[in-house]
């Protein structure tokens, strides 16, 4: 073997990464995700708020349905369990009932979320006659984490009908 060819051998460079490059991608990459993580979190907030709305307005209609279908007064009313009405929360879920017969149960909203009425009510009644049903107004909201100012408001009118729509008051009852 000449001295030239080992010349050729010692001045191929090692391909690759060191391990101080490798620390400096990855602090990188940790700072990166340390902030882009939340944004993508507060990204599915509308659709979250959505669907909690979207749930309460559906249960509404088949209330009202049901009760002209029946010709009876369907309840629906707050209830964690999904047997009875209870007293609590509107976020803890909620269920349909004629008389003690249950018709539909909603499980809870996302944790974080809040239902609240503005009247207070636990339950609503909605009547066979379509008119006379409990008018009561809902803020659908994200407490914790407190960011994010959309909300979505359900109203119940005097015949039964819900309606939605979005604010951004900021304020989470």
């Amino acid at each position: 073997m000449s001295a030239g060819s080992q010349m050729r051998c010692w001045n191929v460079r090692a391909r690759g990464f060191t391990l101080l490059e490798l620390m400096v991608a990855i602090s990188v990459l940790a700072i990166l995700s340390l902030i882009a993580v939340p944004s993508f979190r507060d990204a599915g907030l509308p659709s979250q708020l959505r669907s909690v709305a979207n749930n309460l307005v559906g249960a509404t209609q088949l209330a009202r349905s049901e009760a002209i279908k029946r010709n009876a007064v369907v309840t629906l009313c707050v209830s964690a369990g999904g047997t009875a009405c209870e007293t609590g929360n509107w976020q803890q879920g909620w269920i349909l009932l004629i008389g003690t017969t249950v018709l539909h149960h909603e499980l809870p909203a996302p944790t974080g979320f809040r239902v609240t009425p503005t009247g207070g009510a636990t339950a609503l009644s909605f009547q066979p006659t379509v008119v006379g049903a409990t008018v009561e107004t809902f803020t659908i909201c994200r407490s914790t984490p407190s960011v994010g100012l959309q909300e979505r408001v359900v109203t119940v009118s005097a015949t039964g009908r819900a309606s939605v729509k979005t604010t951004t008051s900021g304020v989470c009852p």
